[in-house]
């Protein structure tokens, strides 16, 4: 009896060993625990940006979907979320906030090309996850010198260039008026239209750009019609995008009109300008519609759908930032999971440089997130898309947003 007694005491204090082995597995920096997940972001919720906060919004809600559902490897994620008002000083102000008094793990899909870019030394200096900035600056895969920084959408640099090469193969005689944001964001797809263009550079014949400060676009686009330009490159954000779009109407002019990404959403740019005077507006994509009919029996567009009707209640099906923000929030999520039970913020930045073509619900078909140590860019492929009716219509093949003219 006492033989067995010891036996089975020596196989407790084993069992406990292991346990406590398991236990010691576990590693955490500030903002994670055995329940918890800190993450916090920025975002425009007020002020010109407001536009974009719907991407805010949406990844709250999919994290609320996650919690429900029993959280990453057993933990919940608190989503810090504060407005920055789409105003660097502000974003400086708030990241400080969420680094060193909430005291996040990570800071994720913090918006805007400006506002990120006055966080950018700071927090790769205090080495805290900076991922999938929401904005195409092309700084935000420079692993050598900002290692802590990924970005996330097909880099304004690389837009710009597809856009410049379809210019140079389809209008190769014609003329080119371009309006910008004068700040980063502007002048990354600025420049990348001329890379794309280049020794047809010589086609653009007029440039404008504004602040974002300002109430209207209407004098900047009186000017680049009477440039003569019969192409028109829109590179603003929503709001100056939709006056942009009503001016040219008003005055008559009718050129190739081309979109970027971030102003190309159906419910907060297209609808509000008018589907009569957007028709046959061209733009890149690398997001699915989910109101596409033809998309009606995607798997990944019912999901989206399904969410949006128990996490999203009132949420616009066409607003493209909705979108953007489930897409964002799913690959955190798999970055998460990744790490495992490894919540430092040298494995979860490990682990950001590490997706290994995943798949997510909205990405159009071909187009994946993929990112290795010597590539900080998660999403490389895009797609042409002209407006017809109250959608857009993809045509033309995926393409590599990387490759040279």
């Amino acid at each position: 009896m006492r033989a067995i007694t010891s036996m089975a005491c020596a196989m407790a204090i084993a069992i406990l060993a292991c346990g406590d082995a398991g236990a010691a597995e576990k590693k955490y920096d500030t903002g994670a625990t055995d329940s918890e997940i800190k993450i916090g972001n920025t975002m425009p919720y007020s002020g010109q940006g407001s536009a974009w906060s719907l991407i805010g919004k949406a990844e709250a809600a999919y994290f609320d979907k996650v919690n429900a559902e029993g959280g990453v490897n057993g933990r919940k994620i608190k989503f810090i979320s504060y407005d920055d008002a789409y105003s660097p000083p502000k974003t400086v102000e708030q990241t400080r906030r969420l680094v060193e008094n909430d005291e996040v793990l990570l800071l994720f899909s913090m918006f805007g090309v400006p506002t990120n870019t006055a966080i950018h030394k700071y927090v790769n200096t205090k080495k805290v996850p900076h991922l999938f900035v929401g904005g195409g600056g092309s700084k935000w895969n420079d692993p050598k010198n900002f290692p802590w920084t990924t970005g996330f959408q097909p880099s304004f640099l690389t837009e710009g260039r597809v856009y410049g090469q379809y210019i140079a193969a389809n209008h190769p005689g014609g003329k080119i008026a371009v309006l910008y944001q004068h700040d980063d964001y502007g002048k990354d797809i600025l420049n990348g239209l001329k890379q794309g263009l280049g020794a047809k550079a010589s086609m653009i014949v007029a440039e404008a750009s504004y602040e974002v400060s300002v109430p209207t676009v209407d004098s900047q686009v009186v000017a680049l019609k009477a440039s003569g330009a019969d192409i028109f490159m829109n590179f603003t954000g929503p709001k100056f995008a939709a006056q942009a779009i009503r001016k040219i109407a008003e005055l008559g002019w009718k050129p190739v009109h081309i979109l970027n990404i971030p102003s190309a959403s159906i419910g907060s740019v297209i609808k509000p300008a008018g589907f009569d005077v957007s028709q046959g507006i061209i733009s890149g994509g690398f997001l699915k519609d989910a109101t596409d009919p033809a998309m009606a029996g995607d798997p990944g567009v019912r999901a989206y759908l399904a969410f949006l009707e128990k996490y999203y209640a009132g949420a616009d099906v066409t607003a493209t930032g909705n979108a953007q923000g489930y897409v964002m929030a799913q690959t955190m999520v798999q970055v998460l999971k990744q790490a495992g039970d490894d919540l430092t913020r040298d494995n979860v930045m490990r682990q950001a440089s590490n997706i290994p073509n995943f798949e997510v619900d909205m990405l159009m078909p071909g187009i994946k997130v993929s990112t290795s140590p010597d590539d900080l860019a998660p999403i490389k492929s895009m797609q042409l898309r002209r407006l017809v009716g109250e959608r857009w219509q993809p045509f033309g093949p995926v393409i590599d947003a990387t490759s040279g003219p």
